[in-house]
């Protein structure tokens, strides 16, 4: 065959295929090849630029930055959500909303969820969350401990219930405060039967969900009185803290902050964490962006969605504004 009719049939195949909407045994069936051929055809007319594939990105979308992201602190997925302005109220919203449609596009039947108790982005996703058709014999855990003050421990509660009941399944409490008073206390409490229940939970988790924070606990969690003193947060900034994934400190390396505060928090451990399939972090703002890189390098969450200006910064595209030091009560985790 000569070149030109191998390229007048290449182009033939290939605007019957792209053009005229067939499928490759009816095109074969048509022009009296062998569907193989057809086959090769397609692949040869793609590779010789007869036929170019173009996608063309929304506005509103930033693949190349979630790209970026999975390249650069080598993630299984990103998500990267446009907001319009850089301010904490409008992201917490936003990222909830985008959580809340990653998760209805994802949870499987047979799906152990832990998620963390005080983050008002993640109550966001429960509020932004439609019921999850399809799935069945779900599980829910709260993976830091929910009990705090009354006024503000319903959040937490309703986080669980919540969830569990949009994807069909069970929720599983940690019936304890998230930061206990001693040493002593927490191992009190790690014997109750209740407690004991859902940290075995842990290690059979398949998916989890938690916020980023920096040092300085946000409003929820003050709220809540899961709290350490600010001299022990002094302390933690000392030994190089940046920021904390459910209570658990992490240095700007994303090595964990050694600290005798780890022995008085009821929730899930680092490593633990580390050891989930899917390790998703949500959380943005500028406030944020050292605690969610150090998260990040540390290797400790596998997936992360966040507001384009945090990627920007993430990924140095973003000159990072000279932020103030943590106020005594941040409005988000």
């Amino acid at each position: 065959m000569a070149r030109i009719d191998e390229l007048r049939l290449m182009t033939r195949v290939a605007r019957l295929y792209h053009e005229g909407n067939l499928k490759q045994p009816d095109i074969a069936a048509r022009l009296r090849l062998s569907q193989p051929k057809v086959s090769r055809l397609l692949k040869q007319a793609l590779d010789e630029g007869i036929v170019r594939i173009t996608v063309r990105v929304p506005t509103g979308t930033h693949p190349d930055l979630e790209e970026r992201l999975q390249k650069q602190f080598d993630l299984e997925d990103a998500v990267v959500v446009d907001v319009s302005f850089d301010d904490d109220d409008q992201i917490a919203r936003e990222l909830g909303s985008a959580a809340a449609y990653h998760l209805e596009s994802t949870v499987q039947s047979t799906d152990v969820i832990g998620i963390s108790s005080w983050s008002a982005t993640l109550l966001a996703m429960v509020d932004a969350l439609h019921p999850v058709a399809g799935v069945r014999d779900t599980r829910v855990v709260q993976i830091l401990g929910g009990v705090g003050d009354p006024a503000a421990a319903g959040h937490a509660t309703h986080l669980i219930r919540r969830l569990a009941q949009l994807v069909h399944g069970s929720g599983e409490f940690l019936p304890a405060p998230g930061v206990v008073g001693s040493a002593e206390a927490r191992r009190v409490l790690l014997e109750d039967p209740f407690v004991r229940r859902a940290m075995a939970l842990f290690d059979r988790l398949s998916v989890v969900l938690v916020g980023i924070g920096s040092v300085q606990p946000s409003g929820l969690l003050a709220r809540s009185g899961n709290v350490f003193s600010p001299a022990e947060l002094a302390s933690v900034r000392a030994q190089g803290g940046v920021g904390d994934i459910s209570l658990r400190f992490v240095a700007a390396t994303g090595a964990p902050i050694e600290t005798p505060l780890n022995e008085r928090v009821i929730g899930i451990e680092l490593e633990q964490l580390r050891r989930v399939p899917r390790s998703i972090g949500v959380a943005g703002g500028r406030r944020k962006v050292a605690a969610i890189r150090a998260a990040l390098t540390g290797g400790w969450l596998n997936s992360l969605i966040t507001d384009r200006h945090t990627a920007e910064r993430l990924l140095g595209d973003r000159a990072e504004d000279t932020v103030l030091p943590d106020p005594l009560i941040r409005a988000d985790a």
